[in-house]
């Protein structure tokens, strides 16, 4: 392996040489290199049923050949408006893009900003379209032939991409089968939004950052516009209080009215039915035709759609007979855009991640499908890089086939081991209060943080409503690569519950970084003591009530042993020798995930009298081996 990682970068390195991508040699091409050599141009382009759609081309004045056009389809704007009026494309890595001449398009989505049409969110694929129905494959389809019949000096080649939502259309992108695309990355792609990408997780509501995002995005626009709608009008900065004081899911919907339509829609479907079926694109993905590669992106440590890059990833190979890739670095939401990805809240990655992205892989990837130069044939199935031991691991395939899976128990006196338990009737046990949730992080915010996603988890440890268990320390490396299985042995003296459960890394006592000085602190700031560090390596939660079915809940039987089995999204990690692997058991999570009345009752409906407390057991003994199931790379 390490020597097909070695060739492999070798072979990278003499392409980016050839083509003159030094990562961060810019050439002359700041704002005004760009504005001297491009055209901007504002066109309304048509569909097939007579709406168009407004979009901004970047046209390069070099016509001494023929030219890739690569496309963002976005819900976010295409702005700045104006002709005269420029994206900063010189402050990303787009700007090598147009270092190579391509043509630049960025389009706004049917209703929205200032296209025509009405705005669905995630707008269902219709696989047997009649003539004039549309979807947002059919509009990229149309879209892509416009563009190839009236641009000139293009070379008939259409990449496209996207981070987040815009992930979510290069998807449908894909799906167009038009034959000119034949390159699409969906990044952090918006992919399943009842499982587990931004709005739920395993059924459970994701509160926080779906009113946050949808009182200002989902307000209706009427008429196209350039103006952007008026964010929520928050009474405190501090979310934890402002939530809390909400009281109930209820409430909320009063507070962001009935004018968006999708967060009504969401509340009448609280189980996964046909309508969230429809909108899951993973059940279309074997319409992606071959001549259409796709690379997927996504962040290990992405608070909103971690899962939909795994999980887009997953469903293309097994689905579709393309060529799919993916590459998935220690990085927050769309991080890989943007910055140097050297570090994520206290936690350091000891390489440049994101210029190794851009540089190596993303423009290597479209110069070879839209131009034909760079042969990257022989770079790897999966890019993954594994944090603990930061380094990039270059694979044949994900899952790896090196994996096995291994049960770590848990046990009296907040034990781990290898072994199973032994004795009989053996639990460990909290008292859950949706009145006093447990944090997702220690600070006080506003805004959800994205390095909650590896923050230090000793302030959660603390609490008693927190079962902690961990392991002796290591006397080798442990590195996981792939799902992590919660199996869980519960019993609640309610008729719901919900269980969160966290994979942690902790740091030996002495551990700091080297280039820290731990007395005057790095930049002339108190440094963060990482020592003993509980760094969250993964966590996620389950809806205790779809613990058999997500299309039929049932409740709890008071006091009655039952099993709970579920997935957390992938990881790649090595707990180096000397650490600890620590498991965490909670019912709360707040104000990420809404609070569970622990009543079995549609938790949107529910009252601020439905909430109430309740006695959780995780059971550890010889008939019920409660535990986490690693994916260890042998």
């Amino acid at each position: 392996m390490k020597m097909y990682k070695n060739i492999v970068a070798l072979v990278i390195g003499i392409i980016l040489m050839v083509d003159g991508l030094d990562a961060q040699t810019t050439n002359g091409q700041d704002s005004a290199w760009i504005r001297n050599n491009y055209t901007k141009k504002e066109i309304m382009v048509p569909m097939r049923d007579g709406v168009k759609l407004f979009t901004s081309v970047y046209i390069p004045k070099d016509n001494s050949e023929r030219h890739p056009i690569l496309m963002n389809r976005t819900p976010y704007s295409c702005s700045p408006y104006g002709e005269n009026e420029f994206r900063a494309f010189w402050d990303n890595h787009w700007k090598q893009y147009m270092r190579r001449n391509y043509i630049i398009v960025i389009q706004d989505v049917r209703g929205r900003w200032m296209s025509e049409g009405q705005f669905v969110d995630v707008r269902p694929y219709i696989e047997n379209k009649k003539p004039h129905q549309t979807d947002e494959a059919s509009d990229t389809y149309d879209a892509i032939e416009w563009l190839i019949k009236n641009l000139p000096d293009n070379n008939g080649k259409v990449g496209v991409l996207g981070i987040s939502y815009p992930g979510f259309y290069a998807t449908m992108a894909a799906l167009s089968g038009h034959p000119a695309l034949v390159a699409a990355s969906p990044q952090a792609p918006v992919t399943d939004w009842y499982m587990g990408d931004d709005f739920h997780h395993n059924g459970a509501f994701f509160m926080m950052d779906g009113f946050s995002f949808y009182s200002s995005f989902g307000k209706p626009r009427p008429k196209p516009t350039t103006k952007e709608s008026p964010e929520f009008s928050f009474p405190t900065r501090d979310s934890y209080k402002f939530y809390l004081e909400a009281g109930t899911t209820k409430n909320l919907a009063k507070m962001i009215g009935d004018s968006i339509h999708f967060w009504q829609e969401m509340y009448k479907h609280p189980d996964l039915d046909d309508w969230w079926k429809a909108r899951n694109v993973r059940n279309y993905v074997q319409n992606i035709p071959a001549h259409t590669a796709t690379l997927v992106v996504g962040g290990l440590f992405d608070a909103e759609d971690c899962y939909g890059a795994w999980r887009t990833y997953e469903a293309i190979e097994k689905k579709s007979k393309n060529n799919n890739r993916i590459i998935m670095g220690p990085w927050s939401h769309g991080q890989w855009s943007r910055g140097e990805g050297n570090e994520l809240g206290n936690i350091r990655f000891d390489s440049k991640t994101s210029w190794y992205y851009q540089n190596e892989v993303e423009v290597p990837f479209f110069i070879h499908h839209l131009e034909g130069k760079a042969k990257i044939d022989r770079l790897p199935e999966a890019s993954v890089f594994f944090t603990g031991e930061n380094k990039w691991r270059l694979l044949p395939e994900w899952p790896l086939k090196n994996v096995k899976m291994t049960p770590l128990y848990m046990h009296e006196k907040e034990k781990l081991s290898w072994s199973a338990p032994t004795t009989k009737n053996s639990f460990s046990e909290y008292i859950s209060d949706p009145a006093k949730p447990v944090p997702y992080t220690e600070d006080v915010h506003f805004r959800r943080t994205n390095a909650y996603m590896t923050d230090d988890q000793r302030f959660a440890s603390r609490r008693p409503d927190v079962l902690t268990f961990q392991t002796d320390v290591l006397d080798t490396d442990m590195t996981l690569g792939g799902t992590v299985i919660a199996d869980l042995f519960t019993s609640v003296t309610s008729t719901d519950a919900d269980y969160i459960v966290k994979i942690i890394d902790v740091f030996p006592s002495d551990f700091q970084y080297s280039d820290v000085n731990y007395d005057s602190g790095r930049n002339g700031d108190d440094s963060y003591t990482m020592g003993d560090y509980q760094m969250l390596v993964r966590g996620e939660v389950m809806r205790g009530k779809y613990r058999n079915s997500f299309e039929k809940p049932v409740p709890f039987v008071p006091n009655k042993v039952e099993k709970i089995r579920f997935e957390l999204p992938d990881v790649a990690h090595t707990f180096k020798k000397g650490h600890r692997i620590m498991v965490h058991v909670q019912s709360t999570w707040f104000p990420l995930v809404d609070r569970n009345p622990q009543k079995f009752i549609n938790i949107y409906e529910a009252e601020e009298s439905d909430y109430q407390k309740a006695i959780i057991k995780i059971w550890h003994d010889n008939t019920n081996a409660s535990g986490v199931i690693l994916p260890v790379i042998k």
